[in-house]
């Protein structure tokens, strides 16, 4: 069975080669190790093989790794699930990234809360790109006025977008949720050249990060191509 180091190994090839592939510089995308349900060791595991970013879904959870690794200063912990109202303050002071902002309020309560000695809180509005009920995130019509709003918020860098398509999507449909996305940051910079640095597309996981990666995402979220599969919940 292949080891935690083994399989970063093997995901890391396969971002370099993709990367390359789409004609990209080698450092464009980054790689975002999806950790939640995992243990203290296991992300102990990645870190001792050179990875340094993790995304948690769950607040208790995350918090209590972040306990777990104080001791390790280099780690950049990514929020990337849903964002409660009252779970913002923990949210705000605890993460570097949080890659689900999909409203107005959360974005508020986030620049409100975050600590002024820590630098900005990177943020990416997660977008509804395939309008699935079952989905959060906001709708393409909706990201111009949003970045507008949150641009005038003191303490948050908007970064970019996120996004999780429809994984039972055909590859030509996944990469047209991805091109969307891909499509909205573009205007966003053409619109709000002073709102942040939107230099960031958050998209592609385990199965499609080729197709993410060939359509300009900067981070991918990869969870049981390093890991395996998710224990069963009890």
């Amino acid at each position: 069975m292949s080891s935690i180091a083994d399989n970063i190994g093997s995901v890391t090839r396969r971002i370099q080669k993709a990367t390359l592939d789409a004609g990209r510089a080698p450092d464009s995308v980054g790689l975002l190790a999806v950790s939640k349900t995992r243990s203290p060791a296991d992300l102990r595991q990645a870190i001792t093989a050179g990875q340094r970013a993790f995304g948690e879904n769950y607040l208790q959870e995350a918090l209590d790794k972040i306990e777990a690794l104080r001791e390790i200063p280099d780690i950049e912990w990514h929020f990337i699930g849903p964002i409660q109202s009252n779970k913002t303050r923990q949210i705000a002071n605890s993460f570097a990234w949080v890659h689900s902002v999909d409203r107005l309020k959360i974005a508020r309560r986030l620049s409100e809360q975050r600590d002024r000695s820590l630098p900005p809180l990177n943020i990416c509005l997660q977008v509804n790109v395939d309008r699935e009920t079952s989905k959060s995130g906001c709708d393409l019509d909706e990201l111009p006025a949003l970045t507008k709003a949150i641009a005038e918020l003191p303490g948050l860098s908007l970064r970019g977008l996120m996004a999780i398509p429809d994984p039972a999507q055909s590859a030509d449909e996944l990469r047209l949720s991805f091109r969307k996305l891909a499509t909205a940051l573009n205007d966003l910079k053409t619109r709000y050249p002073d709102a942040g640095p939107l230099d960031s597309l958050s998209m592609g996981m385990s199965g499609d990060l080729e197709l993410a990666i060939a359509e300009g995402a900067t981070w991918v979220r990869i969870g049981t191509a390093l890991f395996g599969s998710r224990p069963a919940k009890s």
